[in-house]
């Protein structure tokens, strides 16, 4: 095999070394994990980890999970080494959505009972993606849905204590996010309405703000009046560009808990 500084074992293997790991080492922290969850799939030999440095062997699930605990970078990190793209997720799901049809005689004001996520595993009082929340069932106006690109769009729900961008986004409200626009343009708008807002997925959560790149490290910007402070990350690293807020629909009034 030539030899490719770029390979995503070379990658894991600086994420090692810059941990001051040995191969030994990193094989005995996996097997107390292992022992901890229960489960010999997480444990990874400094033989298999040899492999996959080397470019050898593709690690499997539990071991990617196992790698990013020790490495101290999130497991989607080491998916997209691989060419995974966790954030392409809820837009190749969108492909094989099933249609269904609103009846004709609806009113203006029905509503219809759709999934939004899980009750278990949602906090609703979280930014998140929509492609995230299934089995939490709400209320929506059929009106709203008449609107939104199901098949083809990705979309996004500010989380009911999210106030970063009020009031141009209000708690609660769902956005319309384009995936082809993941660069932050830095360029003049007229007014703080016209500034491109990004949805922008962190380490376990998601924001959504203004957004400025500043000498390597994305500054996420909120809604002046919103008192939330100014958030910098290392970019990509830490912070990954989902897309471009295209579109949003709101509720006036406080929102739904």
């Amino acid at each position: 095999m030539r030899e490719n500084s770029n390979h995503p074992g070379r990658t894991l293997k600086r994420l090692r070394e810059r941990r001051c790991l040995t191969l030994r080492e990193v094989e005995a922290h996996s097997r107390r994990l292992a022992r901890k969850k229960g489960n010999l799939d997480y444990f990874i030999s400094s033989g298999c980890l040899n492999s996959v440095e080397n470019g050898c062997h593709r690690p499997g699930l539990f071991k990617i999970y196992t790698l990013g605990a020790i490495y101290g970078t999130h497991w989607s990190n080491i998916l997209s080494l691989y060419g995974l793209r966790p954030t392409d997720f809820a837009r190749d799901q969108a492909m094989f959505a099933r249609t269904q049809l609103a009846f004709e005689d609806s009113t203006p004001d029905d509503t219809i009972m759709v999934p939004l996520g899980s009750r278990n595993e949602l906090d609703l009082h979280r930014t998140n993606l929509l492609s995230q929340l299934a089995e939490v069932w709400g209320q929506v106006p059929i009106r709203f849905l008449q609107h939104l690109d199901l098949k083809n769009g990705m979309y996004g729900f500010i989380g009911t204590t999210d106030y970063t961008m009020s009031p141009i986004l209000r708690p609660g409200s769902i956005v319309q996010i384009d995936g082809n626009q993941r660069k932050i343009v830095q360029a003049k708008w007229q007014n703080e309405h016209d500034r491109p807002i990004y949805f922008i997925e962190l380490r376990g959560e998601y924001i959504c703000s203004w957004c400025e790149i500043l000498e390597g490290e994305l500054l996420s910007i909120p809604y002046p009046n919103a008192k939330c402070e100014i958030r910098s990350f290392a970019h990509p690293r830490d912070a990954e560009v989902v897309g471009l807020v295209t579109g949003v629909i709101t509720r006036f009034g406080s929102a739904a808990e």
